[in-house]
């Protein structure tokens, strides 16, 4: 007999506002605990010394995590100019200074050449892996890592302010596998001033909003409600009916959403394909996903009218 999972069959996206110095593991962990769910994971590692946007998947949504971790994110962030450190951020120790300070001229005249696709060396305290390390262990243990330039796609790059003339706060639009802090260290050095992130805060993943976040105190208070003295204990809600989650499919809003029958989804949850039928039927090759009386069953692809599928969902009867 197999062994019972421990937990709730949970499904959905719980959005999180990450608080300042939490890793993303510990977040995940914290969010399962509450909600006393199977299995979560997590979409885009945020370092510990940065807020805002942390999607947890739960339960099946696990299966669309790396539609939301490929689309583009957006970030605030401040950089502080006359100094670099170890880790591009303010954990590491300075490693070089300038007395320069750029002026707003001097900066809106590099940014050019930080936008589109650009070449970018990774931090060396980041989560890449070396010959099966992670780069930011390696680097606590005082090896310099060599890492190789990578290509990655920066759509926008603003200045919001100049506070004084030690800081400027930018907003960023990227894609994925971009690091705020290489942008920081790579301008310092380009205005011949040094620099690096002093506040960072990620105000979007792919279709992932700070509208759609929830703070720990929030979900707290909502999974965990203190009951006054002579009060009745109410029973803790369930995550989608409390308006903490959203439904595993949030993640595909890039693909294309098909809806079929029950005798079609079936059928694909045998992992086998159907024919996409109806005058609303797309005329579509690519990515999709299909739904059955609101409920996703697969993710495939539609090749020759035909969704032929590559994950299929086992929602159960447990929250979705």
């Amino acid at each position: 007999m197999a062994r019972r999972k421990k937990g709730n069959p949970v499904h959905g996206w719980l959005i999180l506002d990450k608080p300042l110095e939490m890793t993303s593991t510990t977040a995940v962990a914290v969010i399962k605990r509450l909600l006393d769910a199977q299995k979560a994971g997590h979409a885009g590692t945020l370092d510990p010394l940065a807020t805002g946007i942390l999607p947890i998947a739960l339960g099946e949504a696990t299966k669309t995590v790396s539609y939301a971790v490929d689309g583009e994110k957006a970030y605030r962030f401040t950089v502080r100019w006359g100094a670099q450190t170890t880790t591009d951020d303010t954990e590491g120790p300075v490693t070089a200074s300038s007395d320069k300070r750029p002026t707003l001229a001097d900066i809106e005249a590099r940014l050019p050449g930080f936008t589109g696709e650009i070449m970018q060396t990774p931090p060396q305290f980041s989560a890449i892996k070396v010959d099966g390390n992670r780069a930011y262990d390696l680097a606590r243990e005082g090896e310099t890592v060599p890492l190789e330039p990578r290509a990655v796609v920066i759509d926008r790059l603003a200045i919001v302010a100049m506070p004084d003339d030690d800081t400027t706060v930018f907003e960023a639009e990227c894609g994925k596998g971009t690091y705020v802090r290489a942008i920081a260290r790579d301008l310092g050095i380009a205005l011949g001033c040094y620099g690096h992130v002093i506040a960072l805060r990620r105000t979007r993943v792919g279709p992932f909003t700070e509208e759609d976040a929830v703070t720990l105190e929030e979900i707290q208070a909502i999974m965990n409600p203190k009951v006054a003295e002579g009060e009745p204990i109410q029973p803790i809600p369930e995550p989608h009916a409390s308006g903490l989650m959203l439904p595993v499919e949030a993640a595909l809003t890039e693909i294309t959403e098909v809806s079929v029958s029950p005798s079609d989804a079936a059928t694909l949850g045998r992992g086998q394909p159907v024919l996409i039928r109806g005058r609303d039927a797309p005329i579509h090759t690519g990515a999709a996903y299909a739904i059955c009386k609101g409920q996703i069953v697969a993710i495939g692809e539609i090749e020759k009218g035909a969704l032929q599928p590559t994950r299929v969902f086992n929602l159960g009867t447990g929250p979705r």
